[in-house]
């Protein structure tokens, strides 16, 4: 298949399948920030590409993948070291968003959204560090799913921030999201075979208690919060009943640069001594951030862990082991390509107030797709408690059968 999207930085990669399992028959793509064994990984940058080498071994995930029956065909672009949500990149160009053209995909997964949208893989994986899985999905009309931090294998896996980084996944339509996390997480897998009552017990929900997080909902276009209204009255008739809280008195804003300090700190700490020595060349966007990340004092690292404890224990408290947080995956849909650097940056200030929310506690979060008056791909995200993955997954996909949703995008509302 033709890449006409520009999804991939490597279409010629194809291994098969160890294994035959519940992905047997489907196709998957990955970002390329994970090890393929014979790959040099660019990391969305010509100068990592130059100065690394190709590991002896697949990352943890893909072997898994492929112990699963799934046949990966190719590798996919992101955005400079993982460090951005746009999806834009100097050096290798931005792939094409299929559900909204003229619009960016969103990154740093950019490449693995795209390769889902535009039909060329059942699957695609990425990482998900500030929202890098999130955004892209909910630009390109997908499905995506960050996991509890620590809940898969990051081995093989180039860092961003350690404490924050995930690996995530995309797919068209919710029981395929399913099934890529029985492969991937840790516990129990629902039976094969399993029918009935047996069915059911394996895949009951938990959940009791819907919270719409009020304070998040103030930061969504007026046009995605009225779009996705009917669905907020669906989930209210489903639950019960509706708790409306405002998740962090002291501003989201506080927990976006609580974030953004930490995630610093750790990028400098991983590739500090690299961009000393290489000198590479970056965009000015990335190489902005990057030269932020030096100011950054060690003296503010401690504080600023404390105060992820405090927002960790907040959030753990409030959704116990029966709730779910519900939360606009961004403000609004995808900005336009070349958009100005500064309504960029407005934006993404909103923007990871949003992911900075499951990213600061190290919480799950599914974001499903819809579709705002124009037309455009917008998401609603469902934030659940720690280790409650596959719960979550497998509520998303009993929720997306009983109401008869297409596999196509958009289609979710």
């Amino acid at each position: 298949m033709t890449d006409a999207h520009r999804a991939f930085i490597d279409d010629t990669i194809e291994v098969q399948p160890s294994g035959d399992g519940l992905l047997a028959g489907m196709t998957f793509a990955v970002k390329d920030v994970f090890h393929v064994r014979g790959h040099v990984n660019a990391a969305g940058n010509p100068d990592w590409l130059r100065t690394h080498q190709g590991p002896e071994r697949h990352a943890v995930v893909i072997d898994r993948l492929l112990a699963s029956g799934a046949t990966l065909t190719g590798m996919t672009h992101t955005d400079e070291l993982m460090y951005s949500l746009n999806g834009e990149n100097v050096h290798y160009g931005t792939p094409l968003n299929p559900a909204a053209p003229g619009r960016i995909p969103g990154g740093s997964s950019s490449g693995s959204a795209v390769a889902v949208a535009g039909g060329y893989v059942r699957f695609a994986i990425g990482t998900d560090t500030g929202g890098s899985v999130r955004v892209p999905a909910c630009y390109c009309g997908l499905y995506g799913f960050r996991p509890t931090h620590d809940a898969v294998s990051l081995e093989g896996v180039i860092p961003l921030a350690p404490s924050f980084d995930t690996v995530g996944w995309f797919a068209r339509d919710a029981e395929t999201l399913r099934a890529v996390g029985e492969a991937l997480l840790p516990g129990e897998p629902v039976p094969a075979g399993a029918v009935g009552k047996d069915a059911d017990r394996a895949i009951a929900s938990p959940f009791r208690r819907l919270i719409v997080a009020q304070d998040a909902w103030e930061l969504a276009e007026q046009d995605t919060a009225d779009a996705w209204a009917g669905k907020l009255a669906s989930l209210e008739a489903e639950f019960g009943e509706r708790i409306s809280e405002r998740i962090a008195p002291e501003g989201l804003a506080e927990w976006m640069i609580n974030f953004r300090v930490l995630q610093g700190l750790e990028i400098r700490s991983a590739h500090g001594a690299w961009i000393d020595e290489v000198r590479p060349v970056f965009a000015p966007d990335i190489a902005g951030r990057m030269e932020w990340t030096r100011q950054l004092r060690p003296e503010e690292e401690a504080p600023a862990r404390r105060q992820r404890e405090a927002r960790r224990a907040r959030l753990e408290e409030l959704l116990g082991d029966d709730a779910i947080l519900i939360v606009p995956t961004a403000p609004g849909a995808a900005p336009r390509i070349g958009e100005e650097a500064e309504a960029l940056e407005r934006y993404r200030f909103r923007l990871l107030q949003l992911t900075a929310i499951a990213g600061l506690a190290g919480l799950p979060q599914l974001t499903i797709p819809g579709k705002n008056a124009s037309g455009l791909p917008i998401g609603l995200s469902v934030i659940a408690p720690a280790g409650f993955d596959r719960e979550l997954l497998n509520w998303a996909a009993r929720s997306a059968e009983k109401r008869g949703v297409s596999n196509d995008f958009g289609h979710a509302v």
